[in-house]
């Protein structure tokens, strides 16, 4: 198989496109030969300073192709199966093995690269929404990072569930081309003080829930943004800042909550629950009741171009790269 393989953290350009052994197959699990894979958030802030499995390492999260081979205690997928997966790490390659109930079917309606963006952003927003976050209808939430996978998603799932929505963007056109995915207040935290914005838009009230994908400065702004009782939702570090930490006297002050969601601590620890979950939103998507965004695909063998196009902030949805 080839894979883009690093043996040192760092910029973009550690990355190695190389050949190597295809992986085997477990009895519980399933080979895939590669179609399509969606680069995360987190593989992007781990192939920059993240713990590496194994030296060479090959990042990523999730990826969708066609099952290739089927362990012998596996009886839900077979040969030819069209699917997408989760794994720890290991998506960025032509090849992968991952356990049977890691992997989730994809209907004939869509497509490998659509599926392949599904289950962490998709499986992330839900999370900080309701399971997390306690979304109920006719409440206020801020999204940050509205353009990004987990805040397309966050949107359109927070309009469905009767929220009012705001959302970050860095430019005007990514926040027009948020608005007929459920976005009714964008601000463009270029040009604003959104912590400001946020209070000019809900009366001086606040929001009742922030999804943060940012991190860093950032989310102090949105613990500021918070109604009361309102909670916040910090889930990663898009912002690569993990220097500044907020002032959480600003919690107590108003009876408010901050929880760290982890969809992969989750989909561990409660498969029960996330496995139909994140079903139900490949059906959704399937069905063109929700819509995920592609901004733009590479060849695997660019890996580097790609990773260095996220940081640019210049995506609005997904990157992928296709073996």
């Amino acid at each position: 198989m080839k894979a883009a393989v690093y043996y040192e953290t760092g910029k973009p350009e550690v990355f190695r496109y190389e050949e190597f052994p295809d992986p085997p197959c477990h009895p519980r699990g399933i080979v895939i030969d590669v179609k399509a894979i969606s680069i995360e958030g987190g593989d992007v802030l781990h192939r920059a300073g993240g713990e590496m499995a194994a030296r060479p390492h090959i990042v990523g999260y999730q990826c969708a192709g066609i099952v290739r081979e089927a362990g012998a205690e596996v009886t839900d997928r077979k040969p030819g199966d069209r699917v997408v997966a989760l794994m720890a790490n290991g998506s960025h390659a032509s090849v992968v093995s991952v356990p049977a109930n890691q992997a989730w079917l994809v209907p004939d309606a869509l497509s490998l690269e659509e599926a392949s963006t599904i289950p962490v952003p998709w499986g992330t927003a839900d999370d900080c929404l309701f399971e997390f976050g306690h979304l109920k209808a006719g409440e206020t939430v801020l999204v940050q990072a509205g353009g990004g996978g987990v805040g397309i998603a966050a949107i359109q799932l927070a309009k469905r569930a009767g929220a009012t929505v705001l959302a970050t963007a860095s430019s005007d056109e990514k926040l027009e081309r948020l608005k007929p995915l459920g976005l009714d207040h964008g601000i463009n935290y270029k040009d604003e003080d959104f912590v400001a914005a946020v209070r000019r838009l809900t009366n001086g009230r606040g929001v009742d829930l922030v999804v943060d994908s940012v991190g860093g400065a950032t989310l102090q702004g949105s613990l500021d943004s918070l109604a009361y009782r309102g909670r916040a939702i910090t889930v990663g570090n898009a912002g690569r800042d993990a220097s500044t930490r907020p002032d959480l006297g600003v919690l107590s002050a108003g009876n408010r909550s901050l929880t760290g969601v982890f969809l992969g601590a989750e989909a561990l620890m409660n498969p029960g629950r996330v496995q139909p979950m994140i079903a139900r939103h490949i059906t959704d998507i399937a069905s063109g009741a929700l819509k995920v965004i592609i901004d733009r695909t590479f060849p695997l063998s660019e890996a580097a171009a790609a990773h260095a196009y996220i940081e640019s902030r210049a995506a609005f949805g997904r990157v992928l790269l296709i073996p």
